[in-house]
């Protein structure tokens, strides 16, 4: 059984960059992204599959954010940079057993709880 935990969210402002961790305490393989900010549906952010070559992100997002991972101690982190109020969500860390990353929700097979990110304009 794996166990996701993210951590890092809070109040920012436009401009401003923040880094969210995501621990699991289970081996993982592929990692991801997602948010959901309030009365939307759960979209895609970033991903990383366990090989290297495997990242790519979602337009809205790409050359802002910067998806990594330390392998070596379970962790999966998202750094965000010029944070745009469009950027307010829950972020969820989710992780699938694959070697490939996927895009959509439904390919993930664990998921963390949350953590909350907004920006202020």
């Amino acid at each position: 059984q794996v166990q996701l935990v993210e951590s890092g969210g809070r109040l920012v402002q436009a401009g401003g960059s923040l880094r969210l961790s995501c621990e699991a305490s289970g081996r993982t393989f592929s990692m991801g992204w997602f948010r959901q900010a309030p009365g939307k549906e759960r979209e895609f952010v970033a991903a990383k599959s366990w090989l290297g070559s495997g990242t790519f992100y979602a337009d809205s997002v790409k050359g802002r954010f910067t998806i990594s991972r330390d392998n070596a101690e379970s962790t999966v982190y998202l750094q965000m940079n010029s944070l745009k109020p469009e950027d307010t969500a829950i972020y969820y860390c989710a992780a699938r057993k694959l070697l490939i990353a996927g895009r959509s929700a439904s390919e993930y097979d664990y998921w963390g709880q949350g953590t909350q990110v907004t920006v202020s304009s």
